[in-house]
């Protein structure tokens, strides 16, 4: 019998033909080998895990507890998509091991939490809820949106990125990013679950901010934001994951085309649509004949060599989110399809039974802790969504 690796090399090579039907599912089912691998790992020994240049996610051991980690719980999202795809409660039962890590960290390491918080809860907490009705889960949700809901910065009306809360004087006072959209879900899940409309105003009312400050005219974003932490003006673009504060960091406006997308989805609020197009089309109009995006589109040299899979693989769940709506137009879609075909190439699929991702060549910001042609858990988690999603399976935790 052919090995896994054989299998997902064969479908590698072949990835022109990867944009439907029983080759998705090969790469999928290749995902969940990959997971049913690493759960027991992670789980007797949480930590970070997020990224890695050999795909060896323990290497990267920041503690569960880090303010900065925000990665651990993309895994605990595989796993909750293999089990709809398996319907093994195994996977399940693993990520239950993990219970008394997320509850600390809202509860005794409250404080040393930052704007992530959605990632971390709504692939985990909102997730398993859904999946087991447990309501040890919705509330501890609940309690990650309370700690997130407290970044909120009434003069600016904006959720602080990073930092602790009450830490007025570092770097990242008066400090909003383009990622935070990402974490909104979370906010406008608990008004609905526990009728508090507090969360959602405060989603809307960090969308609206994003709207004026972070979106440029011809559709680019800016990374990061900052305003004046006395009246709440804001001062500049700023910028920490692109190439310079005036670039086009592709996972930027990535996170941008899907937050806002799901941001319509929950208010109706037309301008979320239509900022989610723009930028999308945007986007789209970077792509080259390599398909997977320049990591910064305004990279100039050698850093234009550079690619970013896992700022692909949210672009296609962004699109997708569109097109559940009909709003995606066909050449958009059309991106999207060519997206997906691209990462199941030789070049981006990680086949590799050794290596614990899906894809390679991901970028890693472009400060301290920059790596490139990494392994990504986040590019590896949407990638894995955007397969199991072109199969079928409810994606519902967003």
């Amino acid at each position: 019998m052919r090995n896994l690796g054989s299998e997902l090399t064969d479908l590698a090579t072949r990835g022109a033909t990867l944009v439907s039907g029983p080759a998705i599912g090969s790469v999928f089912a290749g995902g969940v080998v990959k997971t049913r691998r690493n759960l027991p790992d992670l789980c007797a020994s949480p930590s970070s895990w997020g990224f890695d240049v050999e795909g060896d996610y323990p290497r990267r051991r920041e503690p569960f507890f880090h303010i900065d980690n925000w990665t651990t719980s993309f895994f605990s999202g595989m796993g909750v998509l293999s089990y709809l795809y398996t319907r093994d409660r195994w996977f399940l039962e693993q990520l239950s091991r993990l219970q008394p890590f997320y509850r600390d960290k809202v509860g005794i390491h409250g404080k040393q939490t930052m704007h992530d918080l959605g990632f971390l809860y709504s692939l985990y907490a909102v997730a398993l809820f859904q999946m087991t009705g447990e309501e040890w889960y919705r509330e501890l949700a609940l309690q990650g949106a309370r700690v997130l809901a407290a970044r909120f910065v009434e003069k600016g009306r904006y959720l602080r990125a990073w930092g602790e809360v009450d830490d007025l004087q570092g770097d990242y006072a008066g400090l909003a990013i383009i990622d935070s959209l990402m974490n909104l879900p979370l906010l406008y899940w608990a008004a609905e679950e526990s009728g508090q409309e507090r969360y959602r105003e405060l989603a809307m009312e960090h969308s609206e901010t994003a709207l004026r400050c972070f979106l440029r005219p011809d559709g680019s974003t800016y990374h990061a934001y900052r305003f004046d932490l006395e009246t709440g003006r804001p001062l500049r673009g700023d910028n920490y994951g692109g190439l310079a504060v005036d670039s086009h960091w592709a996972r930027g406006s990535a996170w941008a085309m899907y937050g806002f997308a799901m941001g319509y989805r929950y208010t109706g609020v037309t301008a979320y649509r239509d900022a989610s197009l723009r930028i999308s089309e945007c986007f789209a109009s970077h792509l080259d004949e390599r398909v997977v995006p320049v990591w910064d589109f305004r990279a100039r040299g050698q850093d234009a060599a550079v690619r970013d899979s896992s700022a692909a693989a949210i672009a296609i769940c962004a699109i997708q989110e569109l097109e559940k709506g009909e709003y995606a137009p066909a050449a958009l879609s059309e991106s999207k399809d060519r997206l997906l075909t691209a990462l199941c190439s030789a070049e981006f699929l990680d086949p590799s039974p050794a290596s614990r991702a899906l894809l390679q060549k991901g970028q890693v910001s472009a400060g301290p802790g920059r790596a490139r042609h990494a392994r990504t858990s986040w590019g590896d988690y949407f990638f894995f969504q955007a397969l199991g999603h072109e199969l079928g399976l409810p994606v519902t935790w967003w």
